[in-house]
């Protein structure tokens, strides 16, 4: 555990087994939560610290936090927006593939230099929860997660060529798209030969696409680039299901009125499918939704949900405890 952050399953896990220095921490946040917000919601801001230490003197009272330079890490600081940025582009790609978080992938590979490669190492557990990947893989250059396309851009290019742009066209189709993105990369022109005249060509008059692998969906911003792979066998399918079946169930819990650490007793029916996906993954449905016990005989009376298209039933008990 020493040497990364506890994510928030760890912490919330502890808590609920009576951990104090996890109750501690979540203290002291919301204590520190409580006077920076004062000055903005004053009343919340004064009920929440209120609740925190039974009756003492208003949050209005204490000083406001400052930052603890002594407590500040630089490298952790760098590592962690290194980190962000590889989640945002890889939830971006999940967007654009139309694939939901809660469904579990193989691999997300990065393009990293060696020094964001330490920094997202030292936060790997939390870039592959964010994503719900399996692993992390580490490339040098974008144009290993795909293949370059060069265009021309008309709209510069066409004042300038007129009735020559469909040669234009065809001597930009046969660049080498590898040697065009190094020269552009570089800052430097690529040359055409027009009518046995040489032209030089800038970035401003390509269009360069790097098309993703097959099975891959690639997102990019200027030098970062990640890609998640798309594939799906039978056993991350499933992985997807239990995770639907989690979230129908916390939103039953919701539905009947339960507290946060209500123990419950659980039975689910409907599709089969549906039903082999909990068993398969029975300690993760149960931890997360606190069941002690999860029968699949059928849940009569319970509340109705659909997964995919596929049915599903779910009743519950409050255990008192």
């Amino acid at each position: 555990m020493e040497g990364r952050p506890l994510d928030d399953h760890e912490l919330v896990a502890r808590a609920r087994d009576g951990d104090a220095d996890a109750f501690a921490t979540l203290h002291h946040c919301l204590l520190t939560v409580a006077k920076l917000l004062a000055p903005f919601t004053p009343f919340v801001a004064d009920e929440l610290y209120d609740n925190l230490t039974h009756g003492a003197p208003s949050v209005h009272l204490c000083d406001f936090p400052e930052p603890d330079a002594l407590a500040l890490d630089g490298q952790l600081e760098e590592a962690m927006a290194i980190a962000r940025e590889t989640v945002r582009l890889g939830l971006a790609a999940r967007g654009q593939a139309k694939i939901k978080v809660r469904q579990p992938l193989r691999e997300v590979v990065v393009v990293a230099s060696a020094r964001e490669r330490e920094a997202i190492a030292r936060l790997e557990p939390l870039v592959l929860e964010e994503l719900n990947v399996k692993a992390l893989r580490y490339v040098s250059g974008a144009d290993e997660l795909g293949r370059y396309e060069v265009k021309p851009n008309y709209r510069s290019l066409g004042p300038r060529f007129g009735k020559a742009m469909p040669l234009v066209a065809a001597a930009v189709a046969a660049l080498d798209p590898g040697h065009v993105a190094a020269a552009l990369a570089e800052g430097t022109s690529v040359g055409i030969a027009i009518d046995g005249r040489e032209h030089a060509l800038g970035a401003e008059d390509l269009t360069l696409a790097l098309q993703p692998l097959e099975g891959y969906q690639l997102e990019r911003e200027a030098s970062h680039a990640v890609a998640l792979d798309l594939a799906l066998d039978d056993e991350l399918r499933r992985e997807g299901l239990a995770r639907e079946i989690v979230h129908a169930i916390q939103s039953a819990r919701k539905t009947a009125g339960l507290a946060v650490e209500d123990r419950i007793e659980l039975t689910l029916g409907g599709d089969d499918e549906l039903l082999a996906a909990a068993r398969a993954h029975q300690d993760y449905v149960a931890g997360e939704t606190l069941a002690t016990r999860v029968a699949y005989d059928g849940a009569q009376g319970g509340a109705p949900a659909e997964i995919e298209g596929r049915a599903l039933t779910i009743a519950l008990r409050r255990l008192d405890v």
